[in-house]
């Protein structure tokens, strides 16, 4: 499996716009690209960070190339990020998280 790493810092009232962005342009990459899905974190220091799983590198690589559909999510989620943090792009050694007790 392969991982995107990836931070943000959000402008100040933007929050619930990116939020949305992300959620829908997140929706659009694991429909029509391959993606495992996604999640999205605020971390305490107020940053975003979120993390999107592939089965592999080549199927992260195609979606790169593939056209976006929905070009409002792209533009709530860009036109809110003040600024963004290097990706980190990481491969699973090992798993142990285990979602059936996911709760909010």
């Amino acid at each position: 499996m392969f991982i995107a790493l990836y931070r943000w810092k959000v402008k100040q009232g933007h929050e619930q716009k990116f939020r949305e962005g992300w959620h829908n342009r997140t929706e659009e990459i694991y429909r029509n690209c391959g993606s495992f899905g996604s999640r999205l974190h605020q971390a305490e220091d107020g940053t975003w960070v979120a993390y999107a799983q592939w089965p592999d590198r080549k199927t992260y690589d195609a979606a790169q190339s593939v056209a976006v559909v929905d070009a409002e999510a792209r533009t709530m989620f860009r036109e809110s990020i003040e600024e963004a943090y290097p990706d980190t792009y990481m491969h699973v050694v090992d798993d142990l998280l285990k979602s059936e007790r996911f709760t909010e």
